[in-house]
C-alpha cells in the first residue's frame, strides 16, 4: 500500500470536534475527541472512538457512560485546551464553566451549543484504539444555529 496516500485518503473523511466527559465518584477526565459518529436512529446509537492508554478509556471502562459536549466552529481553542490532562479548578474543567448533566452527573461545558449523554452498548477493541457504540439517554440544544467545528476548520490532523 502506498502510505502517503493512504495518510492524505484517510484524512479526507470528515470528522467533527468535540469533548468527551467521564466520572467516575470525584474521578473525571474529559478530553478532545472527532472519531465520533452517529450508527443508527432507532435506538439512536453513536459511535465513538477512544484511545486505549487514555484516562478517558479507563474511565468509559469503570463507568460504560458518558456524556459529549459539541465545540461549535469558533470553539477551536476550547478544543485545544483538552488536549491536556483535565484540571478541575474554581469550578472551570481545563478553564471553561460547565455544569453536571441531568442523568449521569458528568461535566458538559456550557459553552458549548449541545450536549448528550450516552450509555455503551457495545465495545469494539482494535488497535490502539476501542470504539463505543453508545446508545444516546439524554440531549439538549443551547445554540440551534451553532455550526459545528471540524477538524478540517482547525488545521489540524488527527488520523491517516
Amino acid at each position: 500500500m502506498d502510505q502517503e496516500a493512504k495518510k492524505k485518503s484517510l484524512r479526507m473523511i470528515t470528522y467533527g470536534l468535540y469533548i468527551l466527559a467521564v466520572k467516575d465518584g470525584e474521578e473525571l477526565a474529559a478530553g478532545t475527541v472527532n472519531w465520533l459518529s452517529q450508527a443508527s436512529f432507532t435506538p439512536p446509537l453513536i459511535m465513538v472512538g477512544v484511545k486505549k492508554d487514555s484516562h478517558l478509556h479507563t474511565l468509559i471502562e469503570k463507568t460504560q457512560k458518558f456524556a459529549i459536549s459539541v465545540l461549535a466552529q469558533d470553539q477551536k481553542n476550547i478544543a485545544s485546551d483538552f488536549f491536556r490532562p483535565t484540571q478541575l479548578d474554581g469550578g472551570q474543567l481545563n478553564g471553561h464553566p460547565f455544569e453536571f448533566s441531568p442523568d449521569y452527573q458528568y461535566p458538559l461545558l456550557t459553552e458549548c451549543p449541545a450536549w448528550f449523554e450516552a450509555k455503551v452498548t457495545a465495545t469494539v477493541p482494535g488497535g490502539d484504539h476501542t470504539v463505543y457504540v453508545a446508545e444516546v439517554t439524554d440531549a439538549g440544544v443551547r445554540q440551534a444555529d451553532a455550526i459545528p467545528l471540524m477538524m478540517r476548520d482547525t488545521g489540524w490532523f488527527y488520523g491517516g
